[in-house]
């Protein structure tokens, strides 16, 4: 296969993978890429994939977020946080909630509310709206709660929003026997996967603006469809949702997680100004 050739295969590929996934960085593109190789006997190590892109202006950039969520200003309930150092074995264990914005036309914003499964990472309750209202938020949950089975007792962690606080959410979740867990303080870490989902939606799938809600909840149904049934995740091994989402047991991670909480680099910087170097806990 002369060279020409297999760079305009692997070009087309690339480009059509995009079309559905239109952000989809270049790691999962060449784990997803590898039975088309195989198949067509294209051999190409990571560097020259990358180069590939990179010459042809198929590299991702990751886009910039400003807008605040989450109103913890309140003076509903706060539970504490069940889930530090917790890893669910299956699906309906423990679900993570977040809520992130979505610019329509005119400087206005939507507002996406996001329930996904800890184990799997599918994307189990959703629902665009034009407000922050406890209502909206409600409806998430219930496609959420339509899908656990009857006999499992599901831990709902989400940060202290005012939403996720309030009477009406909580005796939601009561009702149908889930535990409440909710982050301390400010710090994403506390909500970290949650945070991961709404990146990975904006930055690879959702389009930057949209018209209206109306339109920004068909294309992210569409999105969220193809982040649930066709995306690899490296967090499970490179595999899709759906198909966690049926196993039990630890999964494998395939990334290195660099984030360091907010109290770490607190302490480390006062270290740094007193004189006395950071020591790395053994």
């Amino acid at each position: 296969m002369a060279a020409i050739s297999k760079t305009q295969l692997i070009i087309e590929q690339v480009l059509y993978i995009r079309k559905q996934q239109p952000r989809c960085g270049g790691r999962k593109l060449l784990v997803m890429l590898q039975s088309f190789f195989k198949e067509r006997n294209i051999t190409i190590g990571r560097d020259a994939f990358f180069n590939l892109l990179s010459k042809n202006k198929l590299l991702v950039r990751n886009r910039k977020r400003s807008v605040h969520t989450t109103n913890s200003k309140h003076f509903f309930y706060r539970y504490p946080n069940l889930v530090k150092g917790f890893m669910p074995l299956h699906a309906h264990e423990l679900w993570v909630a977040d809520i992130t914005f979505i610019p329509v036309k005119d400087n206005r914003f939507a507002y996406l509310y996001l329930i996904t499964d800890a184990y799997s990472r599918k994307i189990v309750g959703f629902h665009v709206s034009d407000n922050m209202r406890v209502d909206s938020a409600v409806v998430a949950l219930q496609k959420a709660l339509d899908q656990k089975p009857a006999d499992a007792i599901v831990i709902h962690h989400s940060d202290r929003g005012m939403q996720y606080c309030s009477n009406e959410y909580v005796k939601m979740l009561k009702e149908h026997y889930a535990l409440i867990s909710m982050t301390q303080n400010g710090d994403p870490y506390e909500n970290a996967m949650a945070e991961r989902v709404n990146g990975i939606l904006k930055s690879e799938l959702i389009a930057e603006s949209y018209s209206d809600v109306r339109e920004a909840m068909q294309h992210i149904t569409r999105c969220i469809t193809v982040y649930n049934f066709r995306r690899v995740h490296s967090s499970i091994n490179y595999q899709i949702p759906k198909h966690v989402h049926i196993q039990k047991g630890p999964q494998i991670k395939r990334w290195k997680n660099y984030y360091k909480p907010r109290q770490q680099k607190r302490d480390e910087l006062l270290e740094i100004f007193n004189g006395q170097p950071h020591k790395k806990n053994l």
